[in-house]
């Protein structure tokens, strides 16, 4: 076998943020680490590339053996670290070993920067998790407001994302994401967001407005059995900051 399984790497698995949680998972990157990750890599590149002739044997290879050196050295939040937007994701540093890897250096560089764009992206979506979460004493009718108002902007993210024929998938997993950080546990939050979406979202299709907003109400309603309030003249100023963000 000319490329054997040196490393095996585990199948993705985002279900979970407590997973990937930047607040849970601290993360230290200095010039040390940036050239040692470098140098790890770079061992994992093979000297002569199989390419199209080859089905690209040794560049799958490659890929596969330097996820498992991610996992393995900085845990399960970079697991997504090749979660390129071709398929969904959010990474536009690396797309697939068959185009991704290429010479030791200019692989260990692409490798480099999608791990760091990941981490940025979970930094970036912890703040705003923070930011759209209702206040904990939040009676039913502004709780209903937040969770329309966060749902709506969170698929927003998901659509401005760059992510291509997958981008509803991302979408739900973050929406999926955030109502765990609420205090919902997993199923329950899996089962709402598959219900207030409900097949309402296509792949290479962009929804409407009225349809985002429709899962974004509809969302809120199960959640809280009240329907947000519409233009409500208390959340304007926090209306207005969402919107900019």
């Amino acid at each position: 076998m000319p490329f054997p399984e040196n490393r095996v790497p585990r199948a993705r698995s985002l279900a979970n943020w407590d997973e990937v949680d930047p607040a849970r998972h601290p993360f230290a990157w200095d010039e040390d680490e940036d050239a040692r990750l470098r140098a790890l890599v770079r061992e994992w590149v093979p000297p002569v590339l199989s390419g199209r002739a080859g089905w690209w044997q040794g560049e799958h290879w490659c890929e596969r053996q330097v996820d498992a050196l991610i996992r393995e050295r900085y845990g399960s939040w970079a697991q997504g670290w090749n979660w390129c937007y071709r398929h969904g994701g959010v990474i536009g540093s690396w797309v697939t070993g068959t185009s991704s890897v290429t010479t030791p250096d200019e692989t260990a560089a692409r490798v480099v920067a999608a791990l760091l764009e990941w981490r940025g992206w979970l930094e970036r979506l912890a703040q705003r998790f923070a930011e759209l979460a209702p206040p904990p004493e939040a009676a039913p009718e502004d709780r209903s407001w937040h969770l329309e108002r966060a749902c709506v902007r969170l698929i927003t993210l998901a659509l401005d994302s760059g992510a291509e024929g997958g981008w509803h998938g991302q979408a739900a997993l973050v929406l999926r994401w955030f109502l765990t950080t609420t205090g919902m546990d997993q199923a329950e939050a899996g089962q709402v967001v598959e219900a207030a979406i409900g097949g309402r979202f296509e792949s290479w299709v962009t929804p409407g407005q009225t349809v985002v907003d429709s899962v974004g109400e509809d969302l809120a309603v199960a959640l809280t059995g009240h329907v947000p309030y519409r233009d409500h003249r208390e959340w304007a100023v926090l209306e207005e900051f969402h919107d900019r963000y």
